[in-house]
């Protein structure tokens, strides 16, 4: 595993450039890719460029968007399922192979069954595109009971259910985005983490919860710096995600005010403490 920096999820606005800068400066092991940025340079220079701004920075890749509209009209998804050979292609020249996207929890237009036939039609296009260039597609479920309690039909908001759908687009690439608050908000357990493959995740997201708040009544974007409060086990939950071969990028994304309202640098240095503080609380 690797302490791994999106900066959009510690509301820092930065280019490529940038973002490496303040990865490397605060003591980030990766940067996620922003591929729309990448491709640019990639015409204005050369792919080699790209991978050169990397390497000089000391800086390796966390993961990228694949940037298709999987929810939307049929025009937005064809669009940009038209687009994502191109997209993958790069991703894969520049070394970079683990992809996300959410899965939201509820639907107000479709039933659970619909919603299930939609998702698992619409993924799988894109599966396959992502797999003939090599790439995993991580799916993150979203956990707090507050987000779905409104809606008309609910859908997959669990770890399991995740998994489910997973398994269901069928081409062997789609795990996990495992985000350890969903994990907590929709009330999984240690123990389920255990039965986890290194194959079911993808990608990791890391925060903390604000202390003395029931799961289900946490709010999505209200959260904390890992190890800020102690009320996610990650000391154990990084623990089984080393046992089990996890080698990829751990992300904090504490949607954090305090974090927000900081100077780029600082937002930077002071969430790269919070995993350091995670690493060595889990002796890794």
């Amino acid at each position: 595993m690797f302490k791994n920096l999106s900066t959009g999820a510690v509301g820092i606005r930065a280019d490529m450039r940038e973002g490496l800068e303040l990865a490397k400066n605060a003591g980030f092991d990766g940067l996620d890719l922003n591929i729309g940025e990448a491709a640019q340079l990639a015409e204005e220079h050369s792919v080699q460029y790209v991978k050169d701004l990397w390497s000089d920075a000391g800086i390796v890749m966390g993961g990228w968007g694949f940037g298709v509209n999987w929810r939307g009209s049929d025009a937005e998804y064809y669009a940009g399922l038209a687009q994502l050979p191109e997209r993958a292609a790069l991703a894969a020249e520049l070394g970079c192979y683990r992809t996300t996207t959410v899965v939201g929890p509820a639907s107000n237009d479709m039933t659970y069954q619909q919603n299930w036939d939609f998702s698992v039609k619409r993924l799988r296009a894109v599966a396959e595109i992502l797999s003939a260039h090599g790439h995993a597609i991580g799916l993150e479920f979203i956990g707090p009971a507050t987000s779905r309690k409104s809606a008309k039909h609910l859908f997959a908001y669990s770890m399991d259910a995740m998994l489910g759908l997973a398994a269901a687009i069928g081409t062997g690439n789609v795990g996990l985005l495992f985000d350890t608050w969903h994990w907590y908000t929709c009330r999984s357990t240690v123990d389920d983490v255990r039965k986890l493959s290194v194959s079911d995740v993808v990608y990791v997201h890391i925060n903390d919860a604000p202390a003395g708040i029931d799961p289900d009544d946490q709010i999505d974007n209200i959260r904390c710096l890992p190890a800020e409060t102690g009320v996610i086990p990650l000391t154990e939950l990084m623990q089984i995600l080393t046992e089990i071969g996890y080698e990829g990028p751990v992300t904090p994304e504490p949607f954090s005010k305090a974090v927000n309202e900081m100077e780029p640098a600082d937002a930077a240095k002071a969430t790269a403490e919070s995993l350091d503080k995670v690493w060595k609380n889990a002796g890794l």
